[in-house]
């Protein structure tokens, strides 16, 4: 997707086909995405599907959600994805069964190469399994994976994987703080 070996300032990073879908997105996600009502939440996925994202049962995407390439967004059933939030997917981001990203939280799947003498764009995937909570205003970078039931607190910054399921982590850098403990329904 990314056009490799460009010097970004003199020319596109990305085909034409891909600007045109986004130019096209954008348009959509300002008249039709971003003004609709909160409950609405079957009518902006319909939008997202209509643009090839692949979602489940129960999204709820809010109208102030920042969605870069809907075709690279994968989302399981049972989803919230609050207000502020900004996926960044230049490569696919993909989010588990029951997860929660919350207001402000920031997924950024793109980033450059600072060995490059262009600063090459370089995309890698975001994944998060089930069950994960992503709080307010933390930032997920590029080629993290998420393991299921993780809670990744209010400001986090996450730039390697977490691989200890239902583990809490913290801070910048993210730190795990404690293992993640569930109480019975009631």
């Amino acid at each position: 997707m990314i056009l490799q070996g460009v010097d970004p300032t003199t020319q596109a990073s990305f085909s034409l086909g891909n600007r045109l879908a986004r130019l096209v997105w954008g348009w959509v996600w300002l008249l039709l995405f971003r003004p609709s009502p909160r409950p609405m939440h079957a009518w902006r996925c319909a939008l997202l599907r209509l643009f090839g994202a692949r979602l489940g049962e129960h999204v709820h995407v809010y109208p102030g959600v920042r969605i870069w390439a809907p075709w690279q967004l994968i989302i399981g059933s049972r989803v919230g994805v609050a207000d502020g939030v900004i996926l960044y997917n230049m490569a696919p981001i993909r989010v588990g069964d029951n997860c929660t990203i919350s207001q402000g939280a920031h997924l950024c799947a793109g980033s450059h190469d600072i060995a490059s003498p262009h600063f090459q764009l370089v995309a890698r995937p975001i994944a998060l399994a089930d069950n994960v909570w992503i709080c307010a205003e933390a930032f997920v970078g590029p080629g993290v994976h998420i393991a299921s039931g993780c809670v990744v607190g209010a400001r986090a910054v996450v730039m390697t994987d977490i691989e200890a399921p239902w583990s809490v982590w913290s801070g910048n850098p993210a730190k795990l703080r404690k293992q993640r403990q569930l109480r019975e329904a009631r």
